[in-house]
């Protein structure tokens, strides 16, 4: 900014602008010599003297000579200038910048509400920076924000209405470091955990807001307070805390009092209220943001869905929120908030108390690891295993007779639990990318896959075998994206919805299609390729089952089973090839998913949409199960824990639970919320151990991974899609059902 005495007043600026119009042969812009006066006139009452450009009035022939003069408006009499645009805007994106970032730090106020400027402006603008202090990018187009440029001097961030913002990059407000108010409405924002990632970063923010919380009258009759309009809400009691005067949010959606209202009236309805709040602070609170609107909550009362209620004398009051983005409706969002970040003062037009970040910090250790494992605190990789070293050294030198005392800190899983907890710490965002298993050429040109369903090697961690919509089986190596083996569809089209690795035998698998074909190959025995002559070498097939949709080998390697579209369960011998024995009428409904337990050959599980998980004993002859246990929702998926001391029973739309293996008893019910779809099919599988487990649904975009123990919700992992599995610790691999139809498979 500009010290000493102005060297320009505005006639002077005004004769300059006209000048330079005369030199680039372009008549003067009435809207710009309006400003200049508008200016003058701020300046002779002793007003901010600011000078307002709407972007609107403005042609690209009008830019030159208004560039000519804005080098001088840094040492003039000029103390702010505002920049905004309409929907009626015909200036190129590239004019609008060149002038924005003419004006450098005497830039104050840019309002591009519905811009039309189109994406390659937004990408130059946050890649680049502005240096004005308040930025209204309200209904920008915006994906993933990325905000890289510098931003020095904002204070205010506007991106209401941007309906097409699902995510942040890590770094997106890293060049925002005095960034106070930040407002995201109506946005496709949802995950908790890489939102506040990337608000952590923004230290001084104390102001955030992802929806609108009005304050209305229950009653059946409009107050004075809104004129008798039915329209508006009958009973508000917002602050304006805007620097610039400036009305961000929508005049018409609220009855906004004057900023400047006395100081007693505001005394008296917080002491009616009967709230301890200090109103003083609240009047003198005017450095930066946007109108904001303290509603009031009442915590204890209990209300319709959706709004609370309270009485102010005997007025009914309700508050409702307004346009909401995603991220609101994640059970326990505002205290994951508050929890998160410390500094927050205001949250949805809320005011964050002391009460309410005590309840916030038990809320969020009831229901949210902040690390796996418990750990409490962030630490590198390259720290624990100089810690790891150290100790080991010192061990060595322990002398042979003394014996190790394993400790929590000492026991032999503290650093493996270490390494997860630091790995998953180090960034809120996986690291994602895609299996490439499209364009393969197998020997007879390029080909294009549809998966299906896909199963990891148990003990190559390479390797994974996938079946298609086409009924191909094809293995592939995921680290290097290339296709090992590869079995071509025989017969009739079908999809194929069993697939399993023997355990003993790492070379062989079994695939099951829905047509009821089923067949172990031995990878080692297949070409790598397509072959003319494709006579089913290294194969062998089993009797059909109709209508398969699973297919479960035991531990033994010995037999397995296979469930589908019925009551029935097939059991059959591997080693004979043959099918042993037909269990009919296990489940009052078809049966969903069979499995085996991981370390009992006899013992499998069973679930079904009659809402029943059964246990059951081959050595007993399944004519009735060992224990039934049922849930409120039919069942969707099954399966042990790796040490065989759990079952993980997932239900209809997020219905997820543990049952003690040994007697069907509930363990753990997991809290996630529903969302009152029929068809949210759910599937959950244990990680690479019993500590941590991952939930999916087929109507959500999220993949979810909670303690096993606790149930409290570690990380979301939000992508489109849906059938999940694990390998290693902490890693995982969807198959993703995409919702445009002209994405690839």
């Amino acid at each position: 900014m500009a010290t000493g005495i102005p060297s320009f007043n505005i006639s002077t600026l005004e004769q300059m602008y006209i000048d330079s119009c005369m030199r680039h042969d372009v008549q003067p812009n009435i809207e710009i010599l309006s400003g200049f006066f508008k200016a003058e006139v701020k300046k002779s009452c002793n007003e901010l003297c600011s000078l307002e450009i709407i972007l609107d009035h403005l042609k690209d022939i009008d830019v030159p000579p208004l560039l000519d003069v804005c080098a001088t408006i840094e040492s003039s009499e000029i103390e702010a200038v505002d920049v905004r645009n309409g929907p009626s805007c015909t200036l190129k994106g590239e004019c609008a910048l060149s002038l924005m970032r003419t004006f450098n730090q005497k830039l104050r106020v840019v309002d591009l509400q519905d811009s039309s400027f189109g994406k390659d402006f937004l990408w130059e603008l946050a890649q680049r920076g502005l240096e004005c202090q308040t930025l209204n990018l309200r209904s920008s187009h915006f994906r993933k924000l990325n905000m890289a440029g510098k931003f020095m001097q904002i204070h205010t961030l506007n991106l209401d209405f941007s309906t097409s913002l699902t995510s942040f990059r890590e770094d997106c407000f890293a060049c925002m470091p005095n960034l106070v108010c930040l407002s995201m409405c109506e946005t496709r924002v949802a995950n908790l955990w890489t939102t506040i990632s990337a608000l952590s970063k923004l230290s001084c923010l104390v102001e955030l807001r992802f929806q609108k919380w009005l304050c209305c009258n229950g009653g059946a009759s409009p107050s004075a307070s809104s004129g008798g309009n039915l329209d508006q809400p009958d009973v508000v009691l917002p602050i304006s805390c805007t620097d610039t005067g400036e009305q961000l949010t929508d005049i018409d959606e609220e009855t906004y009092l004057n900023p400047d209202i006395d100081e007693m009236i505001v005394k008296l309805i917080f002491q009616v209220i009967g709230w301890e709040f200090d109103y003083t602070d609240l009047l003198a609170n005017v450095s930066s943001g946007w109108n904001r609107q303290f509603n009031l909550q009442n915590e204890k009362e209990e209300s319709l869905p959706g709004s609370f209620g309270r009485h102010i004398a005997d007025v009914p009051l309700k508050y409702i929120p307004q346009h909401a983005s995603p991220i609101c409706f994640e059970k326990h969002y505002r205290e994951y908030m508050i929890a998160s970040l410390p500094h927050l003062k205001v949250l949805d037009n809320l005011p964050v108390r002391k009460i309410d970040r005590e309840s916030a910090a038990v809320t969020f250790s009831q229901y949210f690891e902040y690390l796996p494992y418990n750990r409490k605190h962030k630490e590198s990789v390259v720290s624990i295993l100089h810690k790891r070293e150290i100790k080991e050294t010192r061990s060595h030198l322990q002398s042979k007779n003394q014996k190790l005392s394993y400790s929590y800190g000492n026991s032999p899983y503290f650093y493996t639990r270490s390494l997860c907890a630091a790995k998953v710490g180090s960034s809120a965002w996986p690291f994602l990318h895609s299996l490439s298993v499209s364009g393969c050429d197998l020997g007879d040109g390029s080909r294009s896959f549809r998966p299906r369903q896909f199963e990891y090697h148990p003990s190559l961690s390479s390797l994974l075998v996938f079946g298609t919509l086409d009924g191909e089986v094809v293995v592939v190596n995921h680290e290097n994206g290339k296709v090992v083996r590869y079995v071509p569809s025989l017969g009739a089209m079908n999809n194929v919805l069993g697939l399993c690795w023997l355990k003993k035998y790492p070379s062989k698998l079994i695939a099951g299609s829905d047509n009821g074909s089923l067949k172990l190959y031995d990878i080692e025995h297949l070409p790598p390729t397509v072959t003319s002559m494709y006579l089913g070498a290294g194969s062998i097939t089993f009797d059909d089952f109709d209508q398969l949709t699973s297919v479960h080998i035991n531990s033994t390697d010995e037999l397995f089973l296979a469930s589908g579209y019925s009551k029935n369960v097939a059991l059959y011998d591997i080693n004979c090839g043959r099918r042993i024995q037909v269990f009919t009428d296990m489940h009052r409904e078809h049966i969903n998913v069979v499995k085996f337990s991981n370390h009992s050959p006899s013992i499998f599980a069973t679930c079904s949409f009659d809402h029943d998980v059964k246990l059951w004993d081959l050595r007993m002859k399944p004519i009735r199960p060992c224990y039934t246990n049922s849930s409120s929702r039919g069942n969707v998926m099954v399966c042990f824990s790796p040490d065989d001391h759990y079952l993980l029973a997932s239900a209809v739309d997020n219905k997820v639970r543990q049952l003690l293996a040994v007697d069907g008893r509930l363990h753990l019910s997991f809290d996630i919320e529903p969302t009152g779809s029929s068809q949210n099919y759910t599937r959950s599988y244990y990680m690479n151990g019993r500590d941590y487990i991952i939930s999916g649904s087929c109507d959500e975009h999220v993949v979810r991974v909670c303690c096993a123990q606790t149930g409290r919700r570690l990380r979301d992992i939000s992508l489109e899609g849906k059938r999940l599995r694990d390998f290693n610790d902490f890693n995982m691999s969807i198959l993703a059902a995409h919702l445009r139809p002209n994405s690839k498979y």
